[in-house]
Formats: C-alpha cells, sequence, structure tokens
C-alpha cells in the first residue's frame, strides 16, 4: 500500500537561537557562526601506530564523528602525523601539551588544526607570535583548551582555584595574546569535570567575545556517569545557544562518545533526527513483554539512517495515541499488535509477528524515503536507534 510522506517539513523547532560566534575552518569543516554544531572525538590508539590509528578514525567516521584529535606528545607520534592526516576522511587535530616543538611540528604535518594548552606548554606566552604565524601560513585553525586540571599557575594562585572565573580570564588573556598578532582562527574551550562550574564558565566566556567555543566536560567519568554529566551541561548550554562543537569525554570506546554527541544534538533539533524508537516504561498495564520487544526492534533496525519515528507501545491508555502519532507504531495487548503506519491501522498481527512485522514496514517506509532496502542490518552509524522510553 502506497503511503504518502507528505510535503517536506519545515526546520524543527530549537530552544534558543545560535549565539553569534565568527566562523573558523577546520580543515573541511567549519566551525561556527551559521555552521551546524560539529561533534569530536579522540583515538586512543597509540598515535604512532599510523594502521590502527586510521582504523579507528575510520570507526569514528561512520559513526558520524566530523573531526578527530590525536595524542603528540612525542617525537615518535610527530613523525607519524602526516601519514595520519593525509589518509583520514575527517579533519584531524593534533593534541599537544608541554612541548612547544610539536606544535610546529603539527602544522608542518597537515594536520587541519592543533589543540593547544596555554597551561601546560612550556614559555607558552613566549611562542604565540611565532605559532601565530605559522598556523596562519598554513592556513590551520588553532583550539585554546584550558583545563582545570592544568590551570596556568598565575591564575591558580590568584583564584586559589579552577572557579568559572580563574578558567575564563585564562582563556581570554590566551585569545587576547593571539589577537595582538592578528590571529583570530581559533576556539575555545574552557573544561571542567564539574557541569556546574563548566555551565558558568562557558556563559561567562560566550559574554566576553565571539570566539567560536568548542563544549567539553573534562574527565567526565565511565559511560553512565559521563553520559549524564555531559548531556546535563551540553543540554544548558546548547539550549542558551552557547556551543559550536561538542566533544563527549567518557572512559569508553571512542565511538560511543560519537554516539552520544549525536543523540544530544538530535534530541536538541540541532542535527537532524533519524531513527526514533519511543517505547514504554515499566508499569503494570503492560499486557507484552514491552522490553524484549523494544530491544528487538532496536537490533534489528540498527543503522537505518531515515528519519523515522517508530512506536513500541504496550498497553491501551497511551499505545493507540503514540502508535498513532509516530510514522510506525504498534499498540499491543492481549497476545496480539495493532500495526500503525502513518496514523492508520494496516493490520493486527499476533505478539510473536509483532518484531519481523514492524521490521518490514520500517524497510518498507525507508526505502521509500531514499534509503536502499536491507540498509538497516548494516553497521550502526550516526543514525543507530535511540529508544526513548515514555
Amino acid at each position: 500500500m502506497p503511503v504518502s510522506l507528505g510535503m517536506p517539513a519545515p526546520p524543527p523547532p530549537v530552544l534558543a537561537p545560535r549565539r553569534k560566534s565568527r566562523k573558523i575552518k577546520v580543515g573541511t569543516v567549519d566551525v561556527g557562526g551559521d555552521a551546524p554544531v560539529s561533534v569530536q572525538s579522540m583515538t586512543t590508539t597509540p598515535t604512532t601506530d599510523i594502521n590502527a590509528t586510521l582504523q579507528q578514525i575510520a570507526e569514528l567516521t561512520a559513526t558520524g564523528c566530523d573531526i578527530v584529535r590525536v595524542a603528540c606528545p612525542s617525537q615518535d607520534d610527530a613523525d607519524a602525523l602526516p601519514a595520519i592526516a593525509q589518509k583520514s576522511q575527517i579533519p584531524v587535530i593534533a593534541d599537544i601539551h608541554f612541548q612547544p616543538k610539536y606544535v610546529y611540528a603539527a602544522i608542518d604535518a597537515g594536520c587541519a588544526a592543533v589543540r593547544v594548552n596555554p597551561g601546560n606548554i612550556r614559555k607558552f606566552d613566549d611562542q604565540v607570535g611565532s605559532i601565530a604565524k605559522a598556523a596562519k601560513d598554513a592556513g590551520v585553525s588553532i583550539r585554546i583548551g584550558v583545563n582545570a586540571g592544568s590551570l596556568d599557575r598565575r591564575i591558580m594562585e590568584k583564584h586559589g582555584k579552577a572557579t568559572p572565573e580563574a578558567l575564563v580570564e585564562s582563556a581570554v588573556w590566551e585569545a587576547s595574546l593571539f589577537e595582538e598578532h592578528d590571529f583570530h582562527d581559533f576556539k575555545i574551550s574552557v573544561k571542567h569535570n564539574d557541569p556546574v562550574v563548566m555551565v558558568r564558565a562557558y556563559q561567562l566566556l560566550a559574554e566576553r567575545g565571539d570566539w567560536p567555543l568548542h563544549l567539553g566536560v573534562t574527565e567526565a567519568g565511565p559511560a553512565f556517569q559521563g553520559t549524564i554529566k555531559s548531556a546535563t551541561a551540553f543540554g544548558a548550554l546548547l539550549s542558551q545557544g552557547i556551543g559550536d562543537t561538542i566533544r563527549v569525554s567518557l572512559s569508553a570506546p571512542p565511538a560511543e562518545e560519537v554516539k552520544v554527541g549525536n543523540q544530544i544534538l538530535e534530541s536538541l533539533n540541532l542535527r537532524p533526527r533519524k531513527l526514533e524508537i519511543v517505547s514504554c516504561p515499566s508499569c503494570g498495564r503492560a499486557q507484552v513483554d514491552v522490553y524484549t520487544l523494544a530491544d528487538q526492534v532496536t537490533a534489528g533496525l540498527e543503522g537505518m539512517t531515515v528519519p523515522l519515528r517508530v512506536a513500541v507501545m504496550g498497553c491501551v491508555v497511551n499505545g493507540p495515541g503514540e502508535a498513532r502519532e509516530a510514522d510506525l507504531g504498534v499498540a499491543s495487548g492481549n497476545g496480539k499488535g495493532q500495526i500503525f503506519v502513518k496514523g492508520e491501522v494496516i493490520k493486527t498481527v499476533p505478539e510473536d509477528q509483532i518484531v519481523e512485522t514492524l521490521i518490514a514496514e520500517a524497510e518498507r517506509l525507508a526505502e521509500q524515503m531514499g534509503e536502499p532496502a536491507g540498509e538497516a542490518a548494516g553497521p550502526a552509524a550516526a543514525g543507530a536507534p535511540t529508544v526513548s522510553v515514555g
């Protein structure tokens, strides 16, 4: 049965207009201005292992990562940067600490950008002029990365600890040094492990200038805790229009960081929503095993990238309404399920056929929306299903 997909929808609403920041380029990716908020991550492989690093970058790219950062703590790492920067599918940022000579090595290697931490690079302020010239000549941008754990000694002595004001003072000072040398192609981060401190620091920083801002809760923790802290902090800032690029820092594989980052942006309508699965919470009204149904549908549609809302509902109270509002849904009860497509019941099937029917209908809708049939069975990507428990 043909299904009308309707006219293209208007842009989805957002909670606040984006803060007006200046636009810079990180390789092929625009950051700031009217550019979409980008998602970053960082490789965990030894940079010296070029093949492993490129393989991880490929995995991150497939998951929806826009920009990747690689560590450069030694000369051997610096020597590996040219091959990595040349062969990476997405822009590479070199992560530099302690030794200023690696900043120049990263620029010479063809990296799209260099992250510098003024608080722990030896005599950094004296190097700003030459770093700015080298970066400008090569068309390379800079991230000034201020971290609570490595704040400049002078700032710590003044403030006593890494307060929001201390983080911002450090960032604004370093920004002014680059600007004195007429270098403006930089973004700033002021990371802290406490979301409350971090949010306040970015709010203060956003008031001080139009620099593009990279958001991060540093050392956020294991996957569950880090996801909550990052989502809380990013949600607070992005809902105010603050933030041009994000990195979710998790003690987990970097692909998980990218999945969380993409989902945060999708939830705020800052990135087009892809597959979304709405399902019941634990509830005494449920007449079917909703947990299992939702898990099986999620697994069956993994990798589908079209904007499709699928409702898996297990009772007669909210089930029909939610299923009717979704693109595709099931309202289950008494051992069977009513299958809805675009608000209309198209069939009723036994409980043991609900999953296969939903997957088949989802693939049919996806094909009508331009995704080849069978794509959902592929590897997880940026559009991997997300489950909203209602």
